[in-house]
């Protein structure tokens, strides 16, 4: 239940607070006085949309707030605290700001929130009714809607089951027809990826392989150069036929080893030098040793060893081209491709499965179907039953609500129902449907005969209605009156009006009052008691707020609506 509603440079409403609180609050107005920003005002607290247009002509933003009181333990709450916002006991904040720039900000029991928020909540706490919503009434959407929240628990529970078991069936079936549609394709890429694999596997490529065939290359297509460059140097480090007059290093170092060892007996800083000089002559050996190995080594059939290689690196090469990235890419391909053709070879496997599982899958759904029209159909005759006796109390005795339920081959997220709501406006008539055989004035009250009927089954704290009274006079506005009054002793109720019938039978009356200076109107709301109520009345029903017998009759119609 909100229990105040505060408004501020909305449309022509530069400042005003709405005290609401339980039982039937309605809310009148001069003609331009902003009523409708009430309305407009609870939307921005549900989550609509924000238009930067209905800021105040001057002003840099709008701002509504709301003050409600909800179960702290209740769905509301937890919704609250999931989005980081807390409640005063049972007191929740709801605030929203619109600039004119365009740009909205939410609040939430304190917090920052996504204006999605907003909408989760008044899902929960508010059902607004306007003139819109008798035209959605005509759909056969609104009319399925209204049914179902009419049957209750029961039918929203199998509802719940059906679309889970719907979405499954639809899931598989889709991938079915797709592994079925595609099955050519997909044999033949598989057919491809056989044959890929299997050129892969047998040219066996290694990883680096490519980079170890070119320094193989390089080393045999330069073979003399190497053998040249290495005999002359093991000849000059250690060669056993030099000429004497060539000398090679090991002989020299050898010389020079002896020649400082003469004298090394008088200085005690030559013998380290002696020995340095005899290591040095050890790794020109070694050195030397290495060399006959490395020549020793040198294939004598290089030419032929260098063909082979060149024939590897070309056939490597070609495989690297078809695989755009490189040699890297092709070996990976085997992991990748070996897993594609698993899934592709798998298809008639999972085709087998699938066509397994939408079989079962069809069999729920069309259980579950069954079962939700059969709880449609029963509440279909309550609800027109229901709904018809409403109606002979809101001045339309001779009419009848029939809710009528077709059934249809097609399953849809919903079921495979239609519903459409009928009206017979006396005995004899043609039943007719909302969207051909109601006028303005009969939806409203049929609207209402509605929301009376499913709040025994389906309450919600709190209804907004909107010129709900659009299109009625006289009698029937007084049994709309009457039945707003009834449904408040339940709910909330909140009703923007413009008919005295209807207003007169309000315990709270706001007037949304308009002033000018000329140039720009502001409106404000006050809450209306005694003879203020009186002439808010009287002006209603005469437009003279001051007619004696204006207020006379407002006086007698307030009587007459309080002492039912």
């Amino acid at each position: 239940m909100i229990e105040e509603l505060t408004i501020r440079d909305l449309g022509v409403i530069a400042e005003a607070t709405l005290p609401l609180g339980p039982g039937f609050t309605a809310v009148t107005g001069e003609t331009g006085a902003g009523k409708t920003m009430v309305v407009t005002a609870l939307g921005l607290l549900l989550g609509e949309r924000a238009d930067a247009g209905r800021v105040r002509q001057g002003q840099a933003q709008s701002w509504v707030e709301g003050r409600w009181i909800v179960d702290p333990d209740g769905p509301v709450a937890e919704r609250v605290r999931d989005a980081g916002g807390d409640l005063d006991g049972p007191e929740l904040i709801l605030g929203r700001s619109v600039s004119v720039e365009g740009r909205s900000r939410a609040i939430v029991g304190g917090r920052s929130a996504p204006a999605s928020v907003l909408g989760d909540l008044g899902a929960e706490l508010v059902v607004v009714h306007g003139q819109s919503d008798q035209i959605r009434l005509r759909s056969q959407t609104a009319q399925r809607d209204a049914l179902d929240r009419f049957a209750g628990p029961k039918l929203a529970a199998a509802l719940t089951d059906y679309q889970h078991a719907h979405k499954r069936w639809l899931a598989n079936q889709t991938e079915l027809e797709r592994l079925i549609l595609e099955r050519d394709q997909r044999a033949a890429e598989a057919e491809g990826l056989r044959v890929a694999i299997a050129e892969v596997e047998t040219i066996a490529p290694q990883i680096g392989e490519d980079t170890e065939l070119a320094e193989r290359a390089e080393r045999l297509g330069n073979l003399e150069e190497l053998r040249v460059a290495a005999a002359q140097t093991r000849q000059l480090l250690s060669a056993e036929d030099n000429p004497d007059d060539i000398p090679d290093a090991t002989a020299l170092l050898d010389s020079a080893r002896r020649q400082l060892e003469r004298a090394a007996g008088h200085d005690a800083q030559l013998p380290p030098i002696v020995d340095a000089i005899a290591n040095a002559g050890f790794l020109i050996a070694d050195i030397a040793a290495e060399l006959s190995s490395y020549l020793a080594g040198l294939d004598a059939d290089g030419a032929r060893e260098l063909e082979i290689v060149q024939e590897r690196r070309a056939e490597l090469s070609a495989l690297a081209r078809k695989y755009a990235g490189g040699l890297d890419e092709a070996i990976e391909f085997l992991d990748t491709g070996s897993a594609r053709l698993v899934e592709l070879d798998g298809d008639s496997d999972r085709i087998d499965q699938l066509t397994a599982e939408t079989a079962s899958d069809f069999v729920i759904v069309e259980k579950l179907a069954e079962k939700i029209t059969k709880l449609r159909t029963q509440a279909a005759a309550a609800l027109g039953k229901a709904v018809t006796t409403e109606l002979a109390a809101l001045a339309m005795p001779d009419a009848s609500l029939i809710v009528l339920i077709e059934t249809h081959d097609e399953f849809t997220t919903t079921g495979r129902d239609s519903v459409k709501i009928l009206l017979q406006p006396h005995a004899g008539a043609e039943p007719r449907a909302l969207a051909r055989g109601a006028s303005g004035g009969e939806l409203s009250r049929v609207m209402l005969a509605i929301e009376v009927v499913i709040n025994a089954t389906d309450p919600v704290p709190t209804f907004v209605f909107d010129e709900v009274d659009a299109g009625v006079g006289g009698a029937a506005a007084i049994e709309i009156g009457r039945r707003l009054a009834k449904l408040a002793e339940t709910a909330q109720v909140i009703v923007v009006t413009h008919l005295a019938q209807v207003a007169a039978f309000a315990g709270n009356h706001l007037s949304v009052v308009k002033d000018s200076d000329g140039a720009v109107t502001a409106s404000s709301v006050r809450q209306l008691k005694g003879e203020e109520r009186a002439a808010e009345m009287a002006r209603l029903l005469s437009g003279l707020p001051d007619s004696a017998s204006g207020l006379e009759h407002a006086r007698e119609l307030i009587s007459l609506a309080h002492s039912n």
